[in-house]
């Protein structure tokens, strides 16, 4: 199966799941959207309501930020694939719980990811963080690269952040202002990983970019 055709499959299956209790209170799942061949792969934490209602995902407030803040270094939403580590929105956006994280990465995430095999991850927010880098504080190590199971991943404040807290604002658009640069050096990243042994059971092995 060629990844368009995976990524499809998998968005068949998420609008379909049944797997954890999230899925009694969805309106519409929120599988993803983007290109197969994205270099940047963006990962929320879960649709909210405006994403509920849509079925697609960063269509509120944050959403509208991620794209100005992809303007700013010269990207379009159209070129990047933007998902969640759960597909449907927990009840009252609380947070997800550690199980219905579990089985959604699993189950399509990690899918997802092998589909589309990018430069470059960036999580948005501490849940997707925790997914990668677990046991850290968001505010140690935002904006900073990591290599992560051969992949180069870097995590942010979620936009929905600078929405609640003004002074993260400067913050989300100093750390977005590097990413053409990791693109560029991700390429030479990836091809080290891939001629080194597995690093699944290793930590995660932070990188001097910058």
């Amino acid at each position: 199966m060629n990844p368009i055709e995976e990524l499809s499959q998998v968005g068949k299956e998420v609008t379909e799941c049944n797997l954890c209790e999230l899925h009694f209170s969805r309106k519409n799942a929120v599988p993803g959207e983007g290109p197969a061949d994205a270099d940047i792969v963006f990962i929320g934490e879960g649709p909210g309501f405006h994403e509920n209602e849509q079925g697609r995902p960063f269509v509120g407030a944050a959403g509208k930020f991620l794209d100005e803040l992809l303007g700013k270094i010269g990207m379009k939403r159209e070129q990047v694939f933007i998902t969640n580590v759960v597909k449907c929105r927990p009840p009252g956006n609380r947070d997800p719980k550690p199980e219905e994280v579990g089985t959604c990465v699993s189950h399509y995430l990690e899918r997802q990811l092998a589909a589309i095999n990018p430069k470059v991850i960036v999580t948005l927010g501490r849940h997707s963080m925790g997914y990668f880098i677990p046991n850290v504080k968001i505010g140690d190590v935002h904006g900073q690269s990591f290599q992560v199971r051969g992949k180069l991943v870097i995590p942010m404040y979620h936009p929905a952040a600078a929405l609640h807290q003004g002074s993260l604002k400067p913050v989300i658009e100093k750390d977005f202002a590097r990413l053409p640069e990791l693109i560029g050096k991700a390429s030479q990243v990836n091809e080290n990983a891939k001629q080194s042994p597995p690093q699944s059971q290793e930590p995660p092995q932070q990188l001097s970019l910058f």
